[in-house]
């Protein structure tokens, strides 16, 4: 971000063991060599400041920091300067003469109940649930001085997540996105991480509505790769999910992606979750049907080929269910496209979908289907394309290339598969047709090709 290491005041509001203080104390060091230790001390003083609030986790980062700079402070006959503050950065307000040239830093993650005020005090970048490394993003931008930058390493579900949706719009208005690095690797990178990782820089009270893409692949401690994946541009409704190249080769599928405002409820269906969360019904599983027994349909009914099978192979899976007379809300009743909640970006497919049969929800009235499923189901009456239309094409190697560019996280959420790009109505005829007449998947795919990817793709 072209950061001038001579003059820059840099916070890290979550600095954990310093893992990012202790690198930018020592660029300030090698960008200012002629400094005596005195006048270096004194500057690390004014210009690096950290907040945590682990206290040994701050004791930490500051014993590194003197341990560092031990013979500075001894030339300087002066102590360490106190770098870290202990306390709840999100309680903590910068002051007049606060603001930051760089905001730094590796924010905590996941959901977190919020004080009263905390709430109150954040309520411009939250929807639903809050967590913590969007409410970290807000602090950032009061924290840091009208051009300067925040750069953060987070979690990539804020780019389309529905929870971060008022954290997008506040992002866009003060500080939009200047970069998006991904990291390309999940494993060997971060512990225990479930989601894809990006460092992203945002600028205070930037004009731009584009930002550059990079892949990095990162072979060790030492050393990384980075490769130019492209440019995205934010939504005219800042607040719609951000698409950007998830992989090498998607820029021209980004750029299609703009210009398709179709979305599935254009099509006539709406998106839920299967209600049955089974672990709260365990005496109502059946092995074997019986009266007032309905099929109860898991998620590897539906298998990696996009075909549905009737069949409950998992652990503690039984394939029926019997309902009671208060169960009726659990029942579907119609038909409709089931798809897989949970899927990696290491599978060859993110979407993973198949149609209901008709037949099964007849012979038995109704199904049970289980919450590890989506159901795309008719908003009302007869929907424009049919359900096995809907199934060739969140089965489609461009349709789940463009849910790439969506979703970075092992969930696949009703509210990013409503905001997946689609093909129009019209454009859904010619892949109708094909379907009556039976021809082969292929010939699908390339009418997919050309829509998603251009007419000469």
């Amino acid at each position: 971000a072209g950061t001038d290491w001579t003059t820059a005041r840099v916070l890290d509001p979550a600095c954990g063991g310093g893992a990012f203080l202790l690198p930018v104390a020592l660029r300030m060091r090698q960008a200012m060599p002629e400094l005596s230790s005195a006048a270096f001390i004194t500057h690390l003083a004014t210009h690096l400041r950290g907040f945590e609030i682990d206290p040994f986790a701050a004791w930490l980062t500051q014993i590194w920091l003197e341990t560092t700079f031990a013979a500075e402070t001894a030339a300087a006959g002066c102590p360490s300067p106190a770098i870290v503050t202990v306390g709840d950065s999100l309680d903590q307000a910068p002051g007049a003469k606060d603001g930051y040239d760089l905001v730094i830093g590796n924010p905590p993650y996941g959901r977190v109940k919020l004080t009263a005020a905390q709430r109150a005090n954040y309520a411009r970048s939250l929807y639903g649930y809050a967590n913590l490394y969007g409410v970290f993003t807000d602090l950032a931008l009061r924290w840091t001085r009208p051009g300067g930058v925040v750069a953060y390493v987070t979690p990539t579900s804020f780019l389309a997540g529905e929870y971060f949706k008022a954290l997008r719009g506040l992002l866009a208005k003060e500080a939009p996105p200047v970069a998006i690095d991904f990291v390309s690797a999940r494993r060997g990178v971060f512990e225990d991480v479930l989601q894809e990782a990006a460092l992203s820089t945002y600028r205070r009270g930037g004009r731009s509505r584009q930002a550059v893409v990079h892949f990095l692949d990162i072979a060790d401690s030492d050393s990384f790769a980075v490769t130019h994946a492209g440019r995205f541009k934010l939504p005219k409704d800042a607040t719609d999910p951000w698409l950007a190249p998830r992989e090498p080769g998607q820029q021209r599928l980004v750029e299609q992606l703009v210009g398709m405002p179709t979305r599935l409820a254009d099509w006539g269906y709406k998106i839920s979750t299967g209600p049955l969360v089974w672990n709260r019904f365990k005496d109502q599983l059946r092995l074997k049907p019986g009266k007032g027994h309905l099929p109860l349909i898991w998620a590897e009914a539906v298998s990696a080929d996009g075909k549905f099978t009737f069949k409950a192979d998992k652990r503690n899976h039984q394939p029926y269910f019997k309902p009671t007379a208060i169960d009726d809300w659990l029942k579907v009743t119609q038909p409709c496209v089931l798809v897989q909640r949970t899927t990696a970006k290491e599978q060859a497919r993110r979407l993973i979908a198949a149609e209901l049969p008709q037949q099964l929800i007849a012979q038995h009235s109704a199904v049970i289907v289980e919450n590890h499923l989506n159901m795309v189901r008719p908003l009302n009456g007869t929907p424009k394309i049919s359900p096995a239309a809907v199934a060739a094409v969140l089965n489609s190697r461009s349709a789940d290339q463009a849910f790439r560019c969506i979703s970075g996280s092992v969930a696949v959420s009703a509210f990013e598969l409503e905001a997946l790009p689609l093909p129009s109505v019209e454009q859904m005829r010619s892949i109708e047709r094909l379907l009556q007449v039976g021809a082969p998947g292929a010939a699908i795919e390339n009418i997919l090709q050309a829509i998603y990817f251009g007419a000469d793709a």
